[in-house]
């Protein structure tokens, strides 16, 4: 039986990912990245046009503070916002810079990676709002139907 070196080991398992198979730890990425805050935290940095009802998520990258986040966010906590940018800093997708004025400042940003997710995210986000009212529909057919 031959011996396999580490980065050989980690090429077998990088093939072998499969999110159908329970303990494949490509679930829980999938798990994390199809969070609602994620999609908008991605969405937030990802794009420097103003974020008005009906606009498209299009223009370069920015970073934004984490106030500046809450405040965009409507609806997430502080524990929830904070949760989410560590956790999406841990994986590569954002990085985090700390800039030491009084009070401190830190802001967040896109990483390559996180880049190439907000791409794929951005196409997800235009495809909910566009087809809000077919869902809206479907569910009040279903639900006068189902009672």
């Amino acid at each position: 039986m031959a011996t396999m070196t580490a980065a050989q080991q980690r090429a077998l398992a990088k093939v072998e990912y499969d999110a159908f198979v329970a303990l494949c730890p490509s679930r829980k990425l999938l798990d994390r990245i199809s969070d609602k805050w994620v999609a908008l935290i991605l969405a937030a940095l990802g794009s420097d046009a103003p974020h008005q009802p009906g606009t498209d998520c299009a223009g370069e990258p920015r970073a934004l503070r984490y106030s500046e986040l809450l405040r965009l966010l409507a609806g997430v906590s502080q524990k929830m916002l904070t949760q989410t940018l560590r956790s999406l800093e841990r994986d590569g997708l954002v990085s985090r810079t700390v800039v030491p004025t009084v009070p401190v400042t830190v802001s967040y940003e896109l990483t390559d990676l996180g880049m190439s997710l907000y791409e794929m995210m951005r196409g997800l986000k235009a495809w909910a709002e566009a087809h809000m009212d077919d869902v809206l529909a479907n569910r009040e057919t279903y639900d006068t139907r189902v009672v």
